[in-house]
């Protein structure tokens, strides 16, 4: 006999309940990463990585052999970039190794170093700060204009720039000017998604090393562009950089957009299962949606029911979810069919969250 759940009231869905003890017996036995499987896919992915990164720069302007290795790189770089959200979630104080490697090889040198997002996407998953104004990686684009999402996107074009900036030239101005060094810390030394967001002083988990982190991509950025400067390194090596790197931001965005319902206008908290409720699952097709949400990402939604089950054991929570909950009504709204189609649902609610007769409604019903 199944275990019978503990109701958990839903705010917007009246007597609705959402099983979240039952949910939790069903997959508890899949908490626990296994460090090989991190190993083995970051290593080869950043591996061929820069093995395309290679190619590309060394082959013929335009040819069938640069665009495919260009196309290789973003893909390959994108996933191993991925790999920060699960240093987030690692036991705190765990894969030591993992994380120096991970920085060594992609963080820094894409100029994400892992201190940008720890503690930040952690204060993320909190139950009083997901969706609400303190939550910089949350906006409302459901209950806001569309042309809002669009921004977001083409921001992906200028975000390199902005962050060899941050580095290169605001760490050393930082430490010259210790007013200037508190504003870095809160305005610039985040990867979130909302513009207004102020990182917290203590808002580190891991990373208590992030001044080494920082002065590490500030000597890469410093090192690359002397050497482009002296004719060292050719100028393509920063534009093949930028245009990878673009690509990456590109992608991330739209899956961003597609990782949450956004509908919280941000005033109140949401409960654990209402934070679930809020997230997107896109199981998709095994070897095309990966592609576009790796490392687990596909199952964001259960990822926020279970925020430290490890990426490699989602697709198997997914699927133990979807067939042994007693009643999965609640589990399956948060399922979309594709990337196309959770994106086309978010546009359609901003389009009419966003017209004359929707807003004079909220104004007359608030």
């Amino acid at each position: 006999m199944k275990e019978v759940a503990e109701p958990i009231k839903m705010s917007e869905t009246g007597a609705e309940v959402f099983p979240l003890r039952e949910a939790h017996s069903l997959v508890s036995d899949l908490m626990t990463p296994n460090p090989w499987i991190y190993w083995a896919d970051f290593l080869f992915n950043i591996i061929v990585a820069w093995a395309a990164f290679i190619t590309a720069l060394t082959s013929p302007l335009f040819s069938l052999w640069q665009i495919a290795a260009y196309t290789v790189a973003v893909f390959t770089v994108y996933r191993s970039a991925i790999f920060i959200h699960e240093l987030v979630h690692l036991k705190k104080g765990s894969f030591k190794i993992f994380r120096l490697v991970w920085n060594c090889t992609c963080g820094i040198p894409f100029m994400i170093p892992s201190f940008t997002y720890d503690g930040v996407h952690n204060e993320h998953h909190k139950r009083d700060i997901y969706g609400t104004f303190q939550d910089g990686e949350y906006v409302p684009f459901a209950t806001r204009k569309p042309i809002e999402m669009v921004s977001y996107v083409l921001l992906s074009f200028l975000l390199p720039a902005l962050l060899v900036t941050r580095f290169l030239l605001l760490t050393p101005l930082s430490y010259l000017i210790p007013p200037l060094r508190k504003v870095v810390w809160e305005r610039a030394s985040s990867l979130t998604i909302d513009p207004g967001y102020k990182r917290p002083e203590n808002a580190i988990r891991n990373d208590h090393n992030w001044r080494q982190q920082e002065l590490a991509a500030f000597l890469l950025a410093l090192a690359v562009i002397s050497l482009v400067l002296l004719d060292v390194l050719s100028y393509a090596v920063l534009i093949l950089w930028y245009l990878i790197a673009v690509m990456v931001f590109i992608l991330n965005s739209l899956r961003t957009l597609a990782a949450h319902a956004y509908r919280n206008p941000g005033a109140e908290s949401m409960t654990h299962a209402e934070q679930y409720l809020d997230s997107i699952n896109v199981p998709g097709n095994p070897l095309i949606t990966p592609l576009w949400a790796p490392v687990g990402l596909r199952f964001h939604a259960t990822h926020h029911l279970f925020m430290s089950m490890p990426y490699h054991n989602l697709g198997k929570a997914q699927r133990r979810l979807v067939n042994g909950l007693s009643d999965n009504t609640l589990y399956l709204t948060t399922m979309r069919n594709s990337l196309w189609d959770a994106l086309t649902r978010i546009w359609q609610e901003s389009a009419q969250s966003s017209t004359p007769d929707m807003q004079k409604s909220t104004h007359d019903n608030p």
